[in-house]
């Protein structure tokens, strides 16, 4: 099994090592979970990622939507070549780019969390 470490710099600094796989990325996610809590901005520096596929991609996307539910600022930096890859052909890539500070960035909520209706498809 491939290993992937998550650690805390501070100042909500991070840094991910290792490889981003569907074997690594669960553990990553549920660490992160209680790090990322209480920050306003976070920064994951990617650059010790040897290794990653779409797992690691759907990662950094659902970092994505945790900080944007917090109301939190991300940045990745450092971004492995073939995450920056898998991005750019998912079309995804301005998302990671734009990590959460702000604008155009429009991420859903958890699905948990229902849904106003609002104009045409509102029932009467």
């Amino acid at each position: 099994m491939s290993n992937a470490r998550f650690e805390a710099l501070g100042a909500g600094r991070f840094r991910v090592s290792g490889v981003l796989n569907a074997g690594t990325v669960t553990g990553l996610l549920k660490e992160s979970r209680e790090r990322f809590a209480g920050g306003t901005r976070l920064e994951i520096d990617l650059s010790a990622v040897a290794e990653s596929d779409s797992a690691g991609l759907a990662l950094l996307l659902e970092w994505l939507r945790m900080a944007r539910h917090a109301s939190q600022q991300i940045h990745f930096v450092n971004m492995p070549a073939q995450i920056s890859a898998l991005a750019r052909i998912s079309e995804v890539d301005d998302l990671l780019t734009a990590g959460g500070s702000g604008g155009a960035l429009e991420v859903p909520p958890p699905a948990d969390q229902e849904q106003p209706v609002t104009g045409k498809a509102q029932m009467a």
